[in-house]
């Protein structure tokens, strides 16, 4: 039998005059992609998502929960993981990466982002949360 693992997390996105800027971080295994992290006992998704986001950056985000999408994958043998991911919108506080886990944090333009993101499930969540941002 499997072992089910949950995570939550968002794409996050500003508005600047040059157009939506959404917010990558890399975490400390190289790889970069959202803000994102286990459920907690007794919290909701979206709840971790919010917590996930404060604790991996330092911003405190609106979870927009008009847009929800799940990726499923296998983490390890004999896990299988889903991935909940919100849309985290007015990004308020300064920036502070939580540096046991994330060693840089960057706002991308929207059309250079799927670039950077290293994983193509991460550029499809992108690509579905596009016409919402």
């Amino acid at each position: 039998m499997d072992k089910k693992e949950k995570s939550c997390g968002a794409v996050v996105v500003r508005q600047t005059e040059k157009g939506p800027e959404v917010l990558l971080i890399r975490h400390n295994a190289g790889h970069w992609a959202f803000p994102k992290g286990h459920v907690e006992a007794g919290e909701t998704e979206t709840q971790t998502a919010a917590r996930e986001i404060r604790e991996e950056t330092g911003l405190q985000v609106d979870i927009d929960t008009a847009f929800r999408t799940v990726t499923t994958y296998s983490p390890a043998p004999g896990v299988v993981k889903d991935v909940v991911y919100f849309i985290g919108r007015r990004p308020k506080g300064e920036i502070h990466p939580q540096l046991s886990e994330v060693n840089a944090v960057e706002w991308a333009p929207l059309a250079d982002a799927p670039a950077r993101i290293t994983y193509e499930s991460d550029r499809q969540v992108l690509a579905a949360a596009a016409p919402h941002l």
